[in-house]
């Protein structure tokens, strides 16, 4: 007896057909641009499609002409703001140098868009996107390049870091504009609470002894931190290098 079972289709934006004949007024593309302006100024849980019709002047079932769920909808919104992430083209710096551009363009795209860090591992097939596939692309052809004879390992470890520094560092400014103040206002607010609960272990009373003065310019102590950290990252790379102390006698 024949199996008349059906594969089931994968829940992706990425693997259904576009429709053809869009309605010029209310395309795919307009949807997109809409949702990804709600998400930067409200967040994630005031994304709905009923109020993101709303917004377009549309019905809801409007809306499901062009993208089937809220899932698609998430999809399509970070393969979006993937375009503004640059990478360096092959030949026009060190892999260093160019991962370093790649990973702070990242980190300034996440900053724009805070809900972008938090979703990438649960935005469906989000990296089947052509702007995240490009971007995937051309950060494997900086690695290749230079060498690495595990380069998607080496983008893997690399992006581990950035995607982590970058929620945290999300999380942390959508914290303060919360409060309505300014990032030095609610740190020297924070600060003497925080002090005091340090008093009792050394090392860390020292630490926030040394970040009062920090607090007079949270953003560059920001900066500084995840260039650190990031070159701490790359030093790690630099030594899967063929000829480096961690590939030599393997």
């Amino acid at each position: 007896m024949a199996d008349d079972t059906k594969p089931q289709p994968i829940p992706s934006v990425w693997a259904r057909r576009t429709r053809q004949n869009e309605q010029p007024a209310l395309s795919q593309d307009a949807i997109v641009r809409e949702a990804v302006v709600m998400l930067d100024a409200e967040g994630i849980e005031a994304l709905s499609m009923r109020k993101l019709a709303a917004r377009l002047n549309a019905g809801a079932t409007s809306l499901y002409r062009h993208v089937a769920t809220k899932d698609e909808l998430m999809e399509l919104a970070v393969d979006e703001v993937f375009a503004e992430v640059a990478v360096p083209p092959v030949g026009s710096a060190d892999w260093r140098t160019a991962a370093a551009e790649a990973a702070a363009s990242f980190r300034a795209t996440a900053l724009r868009h805070p809900w972008l860090s938090s979703v990438l591992g649960q935005a469906g097939l989000a990296y089947l996107g052509p702007n995240l596939m490009s971007f995937s692309n051309r950060l494997a052809a900086l690695f290749v390049e230079a060498g690495f004879r595990e380069p998607a390992r080496a983008i893997d470890a690399l992006f581990a870091y950035v995607v982590g520094m970058s929620s945290t560092e999300t999380a942390w400014l959508t914290t303060v504009a919360r409060s309505g103040e300014t990032e030095a206002q609610f740190i020297a607010r924070l600060m003497p609470a925080a002090q005091q609960a340090a008093q009792a272990h050394e090392n860390l009373a020292e630490a926030y002894a040394a970040a009062t003065t920090e607090a007079l310019d949270p953003a560059a102590v920001r900066d500084s931190k995840f260039a650190y950290g990031l070159e701490a990252m790359l030093d790690g790379l630099a030594l899967r290098l063929p000829g480096g102390p961690a590939t030599s006698g393997q």
